[in-house]
């Protein structure tokens, strides 16, 4: 964001006490520590782009104030209504401001609390060779290779010359610049010439490279590739101060330039597909391609926008046709008629609730989508669900409601893949495998993540194809593939389900040397299966034994900054927006016990020993990462590091130029996942293959049984009154990690709800810890919330998304899912559950809610998979500070209340498997009838 009159917002360099990418719970933590009345820090906002927060401590609680930008780039101190806010080119200028007593903060500004620098090569590793020569990306073209450390460059003279000159400068100008500067100089000018000769060849090669980045800009972006032109003609024949202060200014531009050139390619990319997109769409304008639709069942007069035309949409359940209906010209009628079997598709928008898609057949293997937005979401459902019991009636075959998914995930150490990989895909193996007679029996997602992978893109997913047709005789379909350098995801789907997919999303996170290099990090897949959302992340996190605390911050950043789901959900992280979640990769945590120790236990096939000094699994039992995830028992031995060629031995040392390196065997290579409560998740294996030897890594691979859920159709047809369900508080009380005493609210999320809904501030509040804040609202404060739809069988599939946000800043403390299942019923029932934000736990939160469904819409219905106990997510006490507010002593916490500690298996119920359901009952209509929906109106969009 560029600050008033095109000046960086954080000055010329940006200051100690600004913190990037800072976390308000991190930036409490720095101030506690600093525990001085005073003491400040500025950080990124997390609730708006752009915008920052300055925090400040005084008598032990952190307030915080929003610093936003206004249209003209100017930052100011958001203000109470009324109040004229100051405005300010920089950061720097606006704290200068707050340094001055009386200037309306709680405290004057005194002590900056400065960032924590990290050195670069804390992030390099030489513990296994795999970061000592990061491997480029794939090239469809020619390839080049990095020079390693032992490849001769000229560095070393330009390392000597600036030594010589340095030392020069200190021998005899040095007493000149002295001399100066007591005479009064304000600058050092000798100093400065010494300066702007060791930095000849710097200038020259950023230069060289700004002018080679500028030819690539002018290709994606005219308008920057200008300004780099002209800021670079500024530069030239300029000398002293202004020589150097135009080399920083180039750095800069460099820094932005590399930072957003890929961004650039990619927006590129999306305009020049919509360009051509457009251009399909302008032939297809008159055929209504992209509708405007008006939709109100029980008005007659609609209202018009733009040039509008009269439409009607008849179902025809028993005939099993969809008719489109427009007046044209002398009152005559023009009609369009889909039967069943060529609507393929319905696509609800998640930005606009009430939009629909739907995917039509035109000819074989080819579609066209039209789009209509309705009056509300609810008219939109109730067309989806007509149209819906239109194809169960015509239909041969019902909506899955569970299906089996595959996943795998392989570190290739960037060698090709042997013939064949038929044991990773069928199972086969050591650990938890398939039976043999199941073993066969084609999944219907397959999800393969690898690491070090160097095939191009297209080679490996038609390979995979190849391997899968072999093993199942069925063409699999590639949904999606995103690739980071050598780290690949990619997701294949079983022929008879490609139109149940949509929505689909990829991202991708660099947690390489200082977050900017893509030989570490992630790569995420999302998307809906009918109504049920899926994510999936594949990651290669930093390697080496000691870097436990390196690789946890990767996962947190990667969960923080992965971009994948539901974009109205940006409240959330990843871990909360999706039904089902799979985390997969080379996590490359490790064991922390002598080799000798590990190599006896493996030969003895004795794991027990080795999972508990297994680093991830003491991580995730500190909370410290994979908050509320759940691993599959590991019966199999450590994937990591073996002999190429060779199952039989580990390679365990390896001499490096530091020295003799140890790699102890690991499980490097694991399958972990995390499901809304009160859903079906089983998994059915977990294990490794024992027959793929070209990597020292072994191939991994897990298998589930997942419920899903597809568009609601009611049994009991229309509603005989205008009664509806509707979701109603009686009271909340929050228990909020936070140093912080400002009042707060809670936001609602549902897809099951028109638009999302937020409470009032909360009506109470106490502390008893100066690090927690307990706050309650009462049910005045909290919004009575009212479904789409009020089917039981509807609601008892649907979640509830809560976030307690601040009223200073807008930013969230904390979220959590809610099932709707356990609070269905004629009196309120109580939950429970944990906190949490960016991947740490933050709190807990409790109250009393009920789900009120009208007697006529109660009903049940069978699934594939039992019911089983409901899995309700516990709150965890494990921090003592919670024994505090709770009144209940910390020792006896866990006695007095068992069931409130956390359970590794609480994440969801193994549910026991019932009989096939039976097809459902279509509503039944005694005489051959049209079903009229209404009247709308239509303006074509070209």
């Amino acid at each position: 964001m560029a600050g008033g009159g095109g000046v960086s917002p954080l000055g010329p360099a940006p200051p100690m006490w600004y913190h990037r990418d800072l976390s308000r719970a991190a930036a409490e933590e720095l101030l506690a520590r600093a525990g001085r009345d005073g003491s400040f820090l500025v950080r990124d906002s997390e609730s708006v782009n752009g915008a920052y927060a300055l925090c400040v401590l005084f008598q032990k609680h952190v307030h915080t104030y929003r610093i936003l930008p206004d249209d003209e780039g100017f930052l100011a101190v958001q203000t109470s209504q009324g109040v004229q806010p100051k405005r300010f080119k920089t950061l720097p200028e606006l704290v200068l401001l707050y340094l001055q007593p009386s200037q309306g903060l709680v405290t004057t500004l005194l002590y900056p609390v400065d960032r924590e620098e990290t050195a670069l090569n804390d992030d390099r590793d030489y513990s296994d060779g795999e970061d000592d020569k990061p491997p480029l990306p794939p090239r469809s073209a020619s390839t080049s290779t990095p020079p390693g450390p032992d490849t001769p460059t000229d560095s070393a003279p330009a390392a000597n010359g600036l030594s010589t000159i340095s030392h020069e400068y200190l021998k005899g100008s040095y007493a000149l610049d002295l001399e100066a500067v007591k005479q009064g100089a304000c600058s050092l000018p000798h100093l400065n010439k010494t300066l702007v000769a060791s930095c000849k060849r710097l200038n020259g090669e950023v230069d060289k490279v700004l002018s080679g980045l500028e030819i690539l800009s002018k290709v994606f972006d005219q308008q920057s590739a200008f300004m780099v032109s002209k800021m670079i003609q500024q530069s030239v024949n300029q000398g002293g101060d202004q020589e150097l202060e135009n080399l920083v200014t180039k750095l800069a531009i460099l820094k932005d330039l590399l930072s957003s050139i890929e961004k650039k390619v990619h927006t590129f990319r999306q305009v020049k597909t919509q360009t051509c997109l457009c251009a399909l769409s302008f032939s297809l304008f008159l055929f209504l391609s992209f509708s405007l639709v008006k939709l109100d069942v029980y008005l007659a007069e609609l209202t018009k926008i733009g040039k509008s035309q009269k439409h009607t949409l008849s179902v025809d359940v028993e005939g099993g046709r969809l008719v489109v209906m427009k007046k044209v010209k002398d009152s005559q009628e023009d009609w369009t008629t889909f039967t069943h079997d060529k609507i393929r598709q319905l696509i609800k928008s998640q930005r606009v609730q009430n939009k629909l898609g739907i995917v039509f057949e035109k000819e074989k293997d080819k579609s066209q989508r039209k789009d209509f937005i309705f009056a509300s979401a609810k008219k939109r459902e109730a067309f989806c669900q007509l149209l819906q019991l239109m194809k169960n009636k015509h239909s041969n075959q019902d909506e899955p409601d569970m299906i089996s998914v595959f996943i795998g995930t392989w570190n290739m150490g960037s060698v090709p893949a042997p013939k064949s990989v038929a044991s990773w895909v069928l199972c086969r193996g050591l650990g938890k495998t398939l039976d043999e007679m199941t073993v066969t029996i084609p999944h219907d997602l397959y999800v393969f993540g690898t690491q070090e992978n160097s095939v191009c893109d297209r080679e490996w997913v038609e390979s995979l194809r190849t391997t899968l047709k072999e093993q199942t005789e069925l063409d699999y379909k590639p949904i999606a593939v995103q690739t980071l350098w050598n780290i690949k995801i990619a997701v294949l789907v079983k022929p008879e389900h490609e139109n149940r997919i949509s929505h689909v999303g990829v991202s991708s996170v660099k947690t390489g040397i200082a977050n900017t290099l893509g030989n570490k990090g992630a790569v995420g897949v999302s998307f809906m299966f009918n109504g049920t959302s899926f994510g999936f992340v594949n990651c290669h996190l930093t390697s080496g034994n000691e870097k436990i605390a390196r690789r946890n911050q990767n996962y947190l950043d990667i969960l923080r900054l992965l971009s994948l789901g539901d974009k109205q959900l940006s409240s959330f992280d990843i871990s909360l927006r999706f039904t089902h979640l799979f985390w997969l990769g080379d996590l490359n945590y490790r064991l922390d016990m002598d080799i000798q120790e590990i190599l006896n236990y493996i030969n003895r096939k004795e794991f027990e020993p080795l999972l508990k000094v297994d680093q991830l699994n003491l991580e995730r039992e500190k909370n410290k990462v994979f908050l509320r995830f759940a691993e599959e028992e590991i019966s199999y031995p450590p994937t990591y590091r073996y002999e190429r060629g060779s199952r039989d031995t580990y390679v365990w040392q390896k001499q490096k130029a530091t020295g003799m390196r140890t790699n102890v065997p690991s499980w490097c290579d694991r399958i972990l996942w995390k499901s809304y409560p009160e859903t079906h998740i089983v998994c059915n294996s977990y294990g490794c293959t024992d027959d793929i030897v070209t990597s020292d890594h072994s191939p991994v691979f897990a298998t589930f049984e997942v419920g899903v859920t597809s568009q609601f159709v009611s049994k009991k047809g229309l509603p005989k009154s205008s009664e509806q369900a509707y979701i109603e508080f009686e009271s909340i009380e929050a228990i909020v990690k936070t140093a912080s005493r400002t009042k707060f609210f809670i936001e609602f999320y549902s897809t099951c709800l028109e638009e999302f809904k937020k409470s009032y501030e909360n009506d109470s509040q106490s502390s008893d810890n100066v690090n927690f804040l307990r706050v309650g609202w009462s049910n005045k404060q909290l919004t009575t919330l009212k479904p789409l739809l009020s089917e039981i069988e509807y609601l008892q599939d649907q979640h509830l998304l809560l976030t307690v946000k601040s009223l200073d800043g807008y930013e969230s403390y904390g979220e959590c899912v809610l099932a709707l299942k356990s609070m269905i019923g004629s009196t309120a029932q109580q939950f429970h559950t944990y906190l949490s934000h960016r991947g740490e736990e933050t709190g807990n939160i409790r109250g009393s809610m009920r789900v009120r469904v009208p007697s006529e819409r109660m009903g049940t219905r069978e699934r594939l998979y039992g019911n089983g106990d409901p899995s309700v997510s516990k709150n965890s006490y494990n921090n003592p500070a919670y024994y505090i507010l709770e009144g209940v002593p910390n020792q006896s916490a866990a006695a007095l209340s068992p069931e409130l500690l956390p359970s590794p298996s609480s994440a969801n119920p193994i549910a026991s498997k019932t009989s096939r359901r039976s097809k459902l009952s279509p509503l039944r209509c005694h005489q051959k009838t049209w079903i009229l929906l209404s009247q709308i109106s239509v303006q074509v969009l070209a």
